[in-house]
């Protein structure tokens, strides 16, 4: 099939001949934009090193492609609807590759975190996109059931692919060798899905109306950058007005959104208790996990000295529990109910949190490796059969931008996880005393810290080395507390509006 416009699916084709074929090209696009996210973890205390960022920019190069994707994911869902979902997956993915070489050559700190914001542009266009034609390629519920499996299941092949992959080009290459190896996954991704994958739109989408695009980004960008700025610096009169400013943006987005006779984003969406209640869950799911995970791969190799390599390994459960997960959450959530699957999986993620706040210096890994597998099923479940919800809520027409909401959620919660846990992390840190003539370098980053040793006295670097570690376990240990406390207050909140939800809901 050529790349040209097709007409859309209708239901009579649900059992359109190469569907599962379709879907492994969507499967290349998630484990594209997975292996992106997972691999910065683990290159941190080398671009630390390199580029010496200070804590306020390392947290930027973190965070700022979830600040630009969750501003920009409704905008291109909506514009995927309009334009073709298959159009503006090629076309983000070919984008997606060639900003990746400038993220590998990013020769300062700025300059890395303007190639991540630039990434996070080209990667809004993605993942609205393969869900979008999940959507449209499956009407059969129990087939999009397994196909949303197989999809959430590549994102979590894709955190465990991207730290092993990562740890061995870490070991053998330099740091910018993590963001090269995008280059043949979009390869492949845009050469076979030019003909295998269908196009799709809405008949009847309307313009694509440039102010809404506006205030989406202005307002996600500003109220995620005032939270950011509140957690670090706390409230001053700049992150007030950024604050006031985003949410009269938000603001605005939604009134227009009520009034367009063709919205980007049909806000009547949230009247589905079902849509809404999963939008939420995996919102503050993501808020409780990333600040702890993002620190993770620092905790692995800064603290307990494991190599790349051996970090990437150490962190595989959490993706083998996801994988097998995402692959049975529709069939358990049809046998149970999809509120005890999203619900219990929640909570699981919660106790396992709640363990990692006892960890140390010489935590064994059977403690850690227990903990990331039963993080990993738990979020195999819960975001599996919350993506399912979503899709099954909306008519096929509105994917792209129902999609979007679903991403923009979890974008916006990685983003606000990574800002607030992150920064709980930080500031315990910075607190820590340190010998006498250190220099400050050492209290911006575990891997500022880490570095300036390399030049001190050896019992002198000892001493800064102890006061460093224990200070940022001390930090990891709070954010992994607090992180507890969000998901078992998600997981009650799930139970209750995800009351009587099922998958096999047609609108």
């Amino acid at each position: 099939m050529t790349s040209t416009l097709q007409p859309v699916i209708t239901p009579e084709e649900a059992k359109r001949p190469g569907r599962w074929l379709a879907l492994s090209v969507l499967v290349l696009a998630v484990l594209l934009v997975a292996v992106d996210a997972t691999v910065l973890g683990l290159a941190t205390p080398y671009i630390s090193e390199d580029l010496k960022p200070s804590g306020t920019q390392l947290l930027w190069i973190g965070d700022v492609y979830s600040f630009v994707i969750a501003g920009l994911l409704v905008s291109m869902g909506s514009l995927g609807d309009r334009i073709g979902r298959k159009r503006i997956l090629l076309g983000g993915a070919t984008a997606f590759g060639a900003v990746s070489v400038l993220n590998a050559y990013a020769t300062t700190p700025e300059m890395l975190i303007a190639a991540r914001a630039l990434l996070g542009v080209a990667g809004a266009t993605l993942m609205p996109a393969t869900l979008a034609l999940i959507r449209n390629l499956f009407h059969d519920p129990r087939e999009r059931s397994v196909a949303v499996g197989v999809w959430g299941a590549a994102a979590s092949a894709g955190t465990a692919v991207g730290p092993i992959a990562g740890g061995f080009l870490l070991e053998h290459f330099w740091w910018g060798s993590v963001f090269l190896i995008n280059l043949p996954v979009m390869a492949v991704l845009v050469l076979v899905g030019i003909r295998t994958l269908p196009e799709s739109r809405n008949p009847n989408p309307g313009p694509w109306d440039l102010p809404s695009v506006a205030l989406s980004l202005v307002g996600m960008i500003g109220v995620v950058y005032a939270v950011k700025e509140a957690a670090t610096h706390g409230l001053t009169g700049i992150t007030l007005t950024t604050a006031l400013l985003g949410g009269a943006a938000l603001y605005g987005f939604v009134r227009r959104q009520l009034t367009l006779p063709t919205p980007l984003l049909d806000m009547r969406l949230f009247r589905n208790r079902g849509f809404s209640g999963a939008v939420l869950a995996d919102l503050l799911t993501i808020l409780g996990l990333s600040g702890l995970v993002f620190f993770l791969s620092q905790y692995l190799q800064l603290v307990q000295g494991r190599r790349p390599f051996e970090a990437g390994l150490a962190e595989l459960p959490a993706a083998v529990g996801a994988v097998v997960a995402g692959l049975v959450a529709g069939r358990a959530a049809r046998r149970f109910s999809v509120r005890a699957v999203v619900s219990g999986g929640l909570a699981a993620i919660g106790l396992a949190l709640a363990t990692l706040t006892v960890i140390d210096e010489s935590t064994g890994y059977p403690l850690l490796g227990a903990a990331l597998l039963v993080v990993g099923v738990g979020a195999g479940f819960s975001f599996t059969v919350t993506a399912d919800v979503i899709l099954s809520s909306v008519p096929k027409e509105q994917a792209g931008a129902a999609s979007a909401v679903s991403e923009t959620a979890y974008e916006l919660g990685a983003a606000l996880g990574i800002a607030v846990l992150g920064s709980i992390v930080t500031g315990v840190y910075r607190d820590f005393t340190a010998p006498a003539g250190t220099p400050t370098e050492a209290h911006e980053s575990l891997g500022g810290a880490v570095e300036v040793a390399e030049h001190l006295p050896p019992t002198t670097a000892q001493a800064l080395l102890d006061a460093a570690r224990e200070a940022f376990i001390d930090g990891l240990t709070l954010a992994a507390a607090a992180g507890a406390a969000v998901l078992l207050a998600t997981a009650t909140a799930a139970w209750f509006m995800l009351r009587n939800e099922r998958l096999d809901h047609r609108p």
